[in-house]
Parts: C-alpha cells; sequence; structure tokens
C-alpha cells in the first residue's frame, strides 16, 4: 500500500473549512498523504455529525464534465460540493497537473479503506455498509471481526428508484454509526452521501468506496503495486472485466483528455 507524503501535520488538525487544498479542473483536492488522510478521516468519524469523502479519478472527472447534461450529473456535482475531504484517487489525473504545474498527492479510496481496516477501525466502532451482498459483509467480518457491522442491500438502478434512495437515508439514519461505507459505485455513492447530508439525522462520515471491499476480501483482484505505480490499474481492471469496463476505459475515459485541454486552454485550474 502507498501513497504520497503532502501535507504538513498542521493539516491533521485543522477544522474542514480550513484545510488547504489544491484546485485542479474544477475539484478542490486536499494535499494529503495516506497516514493523514487516515486520521482526518477518523476525527469525522467521531465528530458528532455527518460528512462524507470523494475520491475522484478519471472516471469521475468524466462524469463531472458530461459531452450532453443530464440532472444525476449536476447532483453529482453537488454532492462533490459538499464533501468534506476531497482526495485525488488517479495517477493519470496527477501526470495531468504536473503537466499544468500542479502538484498533487495520491490516496486512492481502495488504499484509504484497507488502511482503516487495518489500522484503525476498533469494536468501539460501527460500520454500515450500503450494498454488496451477505457473502460480502460474511467475508468481511472474518476478516476485520472486532467492529459491529450492519447493511442495507438496495436494489440496482437506484437512482432512478426515490423510494430506494430513501431507505439507504432511512438506514443511515438508523444505524448511528461511526463509518458508512457506499459500496454502490458512482455517482450513485456521492449522490446518496450528499442526501444523507441534507438529512440532517445521519451522523459518522460516509465513504464513497466503490469496490474497494470487494478487493479487501478477494472477490476481486486488484493490479499489483507495481501496475499502480506505473499507472496503468485502468488497464488491469479492464483486462479483469472487459465486459463491463471496455466502455469507461476505452470510450468515456480518454475524454479526459479534452477536459484537461479545455480547462487549460481557459486558464482554469
Amino acid at each position: 500500500m502507498t501513497s504520497d507524503i503532502g501535507a504538513s501535520s498542521d493539516q491533521l488538525t485543522m477544522p474542514a473549512e480550513d484545510l488547504v487544498t489544491i484546485p485542479f479542473l474544477g475539484i478542490q483536492m486536499a494535499p494529503l498523504n495516506l497516514q493523514q488522510a487516515i486520521h482526518r478521516v477518523a476525527n469525522l468519524a467521531h465528530a458528532g455529525n455527518f460528512s462524507y469523502v470523494v475520491t475522484p479519478n478519471v472516471d469521475h472527472f468524466v462524469t463531472l464534465y458530461p459531452d450532453i447534461s443530464e440532472p444525476r450529473n449536476d447532483l453529482f456535482r453537488e454532492a462533490y460540493d459538499a464533501a468534506a475531504l476531497t482526495l485525488c484517487d488517479s495517477r493519470v489525473v496527477r501526470a495531468l497537473a504536473r503537466f499544468a504545474g500542479i502538484s498533487l498527492t495520491v490516496v486512492p479510496g481502495s488504499d484509504l479503506t484497507a488502511a482503516l481496516f487495518q489500522h484503525e477501525l476498533t469494536s468501539a466502532d460501527r460500520v454500515a455498509i450500503v450494498g454488496g451482498d451477505t457473502g460480502l459483509l460474511t467475508d468481511i467480518s472474518r476478516l476485520y471481526p472486532s467492529p459491529d457491522y450492519v447493511q442495507h442491500v438496495p436494489p440496482m438502478g437506484v437512482l432512478n428508484n426515490p423510494e430506494a434512495m430513501a431507505d439507504i437515508v432511512t438506514f443511515v439514519e438508523d444505524a448511528n454509526a461511526n463509518y458508512v461505507l457506499f459500496a454502490i459505485g458512482a455517482p450513485q455513492s456521492e449522490i446518496i452521501a450528499h442526501q444523507c447530508l441534507k438529512s440532517g439525522k445521519c451522523r459518522g462520515v460516509g465513504l464513497c468506496i466503490g469496490a474497494s471491499l470487494e478487493f479487501i476480501t478477494s472477490a476481486k483482484k486488484r493490479a499489483p503495486v507495481w501496475i499502480q505505480k506505473a499507472g496503468m490499474e485502468w488497464a488491469f481492471r479492464l483486462l479483469s472485466e472487459p465486459s463491463r469496463l471496455w466502455r469507461r476505459y476505452l470510450v468515456e475515459g480518454p475524454r479526459i483528455f479534452k477536459i484537461f485541454i479545455d480547462h487549460n486552454g481557459s486558464g482554469k485550474n
């Protein structure tokens, strides 16, 4: 598990509104390394109110800047703007930032999730999981039995199902968890985390974690570290699940370069 050294130790204890961030492609990202991110997430988990963390990757930027705008894109943007902590999850994005003279640290969401389980979660914590199946819960609780777990498995297509979205918010309200793991993919996870924030009745910190739990339980295989460091994890995932991911990585993903050129040409970060 690797990350990049970034912010000073002063960043660890700063209130969220005072956290120094770096703008790139219209997103304010925190220059934290993995250790600093764990510390800040743990503070959010015990703050008494609800907040959530987002980890933008190439797919997220493509969704944030669609060719044709849809209501869900606007909701995704609103969710990003309301996040308490934004951590860059893409070495491709970091490389583009370097072309613009901007230095970003990378804290992949999967690394952050794994580190929380390995080093932070204890028997005093309650973890609410949104998504997955009963097998996932069995596997993660076998590997890390200390936390108290609760789970809600929503139907597919929750963004087109207002009742299902409301059920998730109610579950999070009732769970009273320190950590809420949204494992239903983007932009669903981020949009529903924002709904939880707006409800005013949730607590803890939400993490929009994608396939992180499946990597931890080995239900899915993650790229070796050397492939991750080379910025080629996307290629490994494409080869692992070509029928599901070919469009994301071969059709939609390359739009990141146009997005970068458009922002660079306009003088925006």
